[in-house]
């Protein structure tokens, strides 16, 4: 699929305040503009931004209800009542009731935790979960990642006498659950200066507040931190404010002393040694303790979390690791089955959304299908499955598509739904299938430009191949950690030519491994790798000048490490 550069050269008012950045601070220039285009124009901006302080963590009595949820806590404490940790079963969840218990263990004998199933129960609070608690003699829930829209189910357990303190960053529908206290930073009525915490973050700052108001050392929970860095990377909110705190100091726990389960996930993901960022959470930590609540049962994933026990984490760290093979069969085989869906759809080319309903599909993967299926053909996707009477379902969309907004806008046909901008999970009855498609199709007709179903590809800066250096990338570095709104930066290049040593690589020779050069550039080449573009190979080597965007990396072989381009496009000359 043809991708659209997007190149918006500077205007001369942030070329100035660029040049005022290089001048006060000694900062690189092409640094400097990054800085700038991300809203960061003066000194003290950018020393904050970066070295990220816990100093500058909001007062989490800033929020909405805390102070009644640490009231309600310390009684429950205070009166060794059963205290059940709840939380949803992918990543966020999990590792939201991971930190919520690790740090209320030491005060409690009288904890719990529990995940519901994801093909029994679904996601959220359910019945059977408050059954559960009622059986164990459970009074007080916390509810982590789940519970802002389950108004019915707060009800009733507060007449079977279980209060629930709720903490959730879903959106919330205008009537918020009769819960002892809500949490929830994206409320209507929320003070709270940052609105894009993980499900996690919303379970650390109850903590920190309870730890403030009893007067606990901060470093009983700053180590717990490396926990708020995965669920903030998998869940993908941005990285930005107090995200963006939260996640530089987990990165440093996860990799200078990560806990023992945490430490067996890495292990079995390959990463041992390895500096670890905010991508090799969200492609191989973060798959792996989320494929147990996709095959299994989430609960497994706190069980690992938790342990304390080597033998135990070797046997869960395995036992998540076969999951996420089984998981990745999985995705393969129905992204497959998928496409031949959408094939068969007449005029498909014409719908700007896709829409497609099996119900033998396995209910754990429908998510990632609806990811790879917006991600190859650019438009906003709804898979759905059969679970039980109901129809199930996950949504992803594109870039400028609320498909939050669009879902609510189906809602009297829907039983459930919830979700973010990008993200929802639905549910409605088979009787309403048809009408959901037609109106959903309509809802993205309405919105969708031709225009937004291309592939973008936003280009931060453009620069020489002599830019590129061990002290440019040092100072690159300084930005991270990358992600929603401070994404890593894509650079171009223009009229870029093989050095002679460019090669095919690969099982099926698909990838070209490119060592090139451009007018400016030193003797020697820089590296690159270019996944899947093999269609360019014979232009390259016939020393025709090409265009290429690309993120800088560095790549570690043999304990050796050099920078190497990770190239996201090329365009020859008739294709610009």
């Amino acid at each position: 699929m043809i991708k659209k550069w997007n190149y918006q050269p500077p205007s001369q008012d942030v070329l100035n305040q660029r040049d005022k950045l290089v001048y006060e601070m000694g900062l690189n220039p092409i640094i400097a503009l990054l800085l700038v285009q991300r809203g960061l124009t003066s000194a003290g901006e950018i020393k904050k931004f970066f070295k990220p302080s816990l100093n500058n963590l909001h007062d989490p009595f800033l929020m909405q209800d805390m102070e009644k949820a640490v009231r309600r806590l310390n009684k429950a404490l205070g009166n060794k009542e059963r205290i059940l940790i709840y939380g949803d079963y992918d990543v966020d969840g999990t590792t939201a009731v991971s930190l919520v218990y690790k740090y209320l263990r030491p005060y409690s004998s009288n904890l719990d935790y529990y995940i519901p199933d994801r093909y029994d129960e679904g996601s959220g609070i359910s019945y059977k979960g408050i059954k559960y608690a009622e059986e164990h003699g459970v009074t007080l829930v916390i509810a982590l990642d789940c519970g802002i829209k389950a108004i019915e189910k707060i009800d009733y357990a507060k007449q079977k006498g279980i209060d629930f303190i709720i903490c959730d960053h879903h959106m919330p529908d205008e009537v918020l659950p009769n819960a002892v206290a809500v949490l929830d930073p994206k409320r209507t009525d929320s003070n709270y200066p940052y609105e894009h915490l993980s499900g996690c973050g919303v379970g650390f700052k109850f903590m920190q507040a309870f730890g403030i108001n009893n007067h606990f050392p901060f470093s009983d929970i700053e180590k717990l931190l490396e926990l708020t860095a995965v669920s903030i990377a998998s869940d993908i909110v941005p990285i930005t404010g107090e995200n963006r705190i939260l996640a530089y100091y987990g990165l440093k726990q996860i990799n200078s002393s990560p806990s023992m389960g945490l430490k067996g996930v890495i292990d079995i993901c390959g990463l041992s040694g390895k500096e670890i960022t905010i991508s090799d959470i969200v492609f191989k930590i973060g798959p792996r303790l989320n494929a147990s609540g996709r095959m299994m049962n989430g609960k497994e994933a706190v069980d690992l979390l938790l342990a304390k026990d080597q033998a135990v984490v070797r046997e869960k760290s395995e036992s998540i690791n076969q999951y996420n093979e089984e998981r990745r069969e999985l995705d393969k085989k129905i992204t497959e089955e998928a496409n031949e869906v959408i094939h068969s759809i007449p005029n498909i080319k014409d719908q700007k959304a896709i829409v497609v309903y099996n119900p033998k599909w396995h209910k754990g993967v429908i998510g990632i299908v609806a990811s790879r299926l917006t991600e190859k053909y650019y438009r906003p996707a709804v898979v759905l499955t059969k679970s039980s009477e109901l129809l199930t379902g996950s949504a992803r969309s594109i870039a400028g598509f609320d498909i939050y907004k669009a879902i609510e806008g189906c809602r009297d046909l829907l039983e459930n739904f919830g979700g973010h901008t990008y993200a929802v999970g639905l549910s409605l009855k088979e009787e309403n299938l048809d009408a959901f498609m037609k109106r959903f199709q309509e809802l993205a007709a309405e919105e969708i430009s031709p225009d937004q179903m291309m592939p973008q590809i936003d280009i931060d800066a453009i620069i020489d191949l002599k830019d590129i250096n061990s002290k440019f990338m040092n100072d690159l570095k300084k930005m991270s950690p990358f992600g929603p709104n401070n994404q890593k930066p894509i650079f171009c290049t223009y009229d870029v030519k093989d050095y002679g040593t460019s090669k095919l690589v690969g099982h099926n020779q698909e990838h070209i491994k490119l060592e090139i050069i451009d007018g400016k550039s030193a003797a020697s080449p820089i590296h690159g790798i270019a996944f899947g573009m093999a269609r360019y190979y014979a232009h390259i080597k016939q020393m025709y000048p090409f265009n290429i965007c690309y993120t800088i990396e560095e790549n570690t072989y043999n304990g050796n490490t050099s920078l190497q381009l990770l190239i996201k496009d090329i365009k020859t000359g008739n294709e610009v």
